[in-house]
């Protein structure tokens, strides 16, 4: 459910004065309450310790460095005020900054800026924010997934050789393997030798290294 703007206090911040003051102006429009403007993350945590607003609407980018000022003044803010929610305007997908954003739990919001494309929706989502929701863009979705697969030590290896570690995972020896797999135990031995390198787990001179992989499989589940 959405909240009524009608009374939420929003401060708004971004270096660039005429997308600010837009914004500003079409929240205001739409019944929220802007009671603050900042262009910087020094301004920012400066008026929203002194308003305690309902919500912030942020850049990450913001002088003077142009790099995470407005993330790192959202966490600060989420630190001291946990009841001001947070929505980030990106111009950019960037999944390790909002993967910090987003670890901050509820009424948190992670939108691209050039994916706005609908005023009402918009707003609705900005209220909905306000309300208590976390509402993360769906292009950020598909990358932090993709992130998440490319991250994925396991990703490399063969169907066969999936097959082969959950059979390892379940405690079976090669020999055990081979008869359910229907494979001779040479093979399974090739295929663990795979797995093994795949996973970049050396040989130490001993067997560690198979309950190693056998770890990083239980990891992934």
């Amino acid at each position: 459910m959405s909240a009524q703007p009608n009374g939420v206090q929003v401060v708004v911040a971004d270096d660039d004065v005429l997308l600010r003051e837009g914004l500003s102006s079409l929240l205001a429009r739409s019944g929220f309450e802007i009671v603050g403007q900042a262009g910087d993350a020094e301004s920012l945590l400066a008026v929203t310790r002194e308003l305690k607003p309902d919500l912030v609407v942020t850049d990450i980018r913001m002088p003077p460095t142009h790099t995470s000022e407005g993330l790192d003044a959202a966490q600060v803010i989420r630190t001291e005020l946990p009841d001001t929610a947070i929505l980030v305007l990106s111009a950019h997908v960037d999944v390790d900054h909002a993967m910090e954003l987003l670890a901050g739990g509820r009424a948190i919001g992670y939108l691209l800026k050039t994916r706005v494309t609908d005023v009402d929706d918009f707003v609705d989502t900005v209220g909905r924010i306000a309300g208590g929701a976390s509402i993360v863009d769906p292009a950020l979705v598909q990358e932090l997934v993709s992130a998440r697969r490319r991250d994925d030590p396991l990703a490399a290896l063969s169907t066969r050789e999936h097959e082969v570690l959950t059979l390892m995972a379940q405690g079976l020896s090669n020999g055990g393997i081979g008869r359910r797999l229907w494979v001779t135990e040479g093979t399974v031995e090739k295929h663990v030798r795979s797995i093994l390198t795949k996973l970049n787990l050396p040989e130490t001179g001993d067997d560690h290294r198979r309950v190693r992989a056998v770890i990083m499989y239980l990891d992934s589940r």
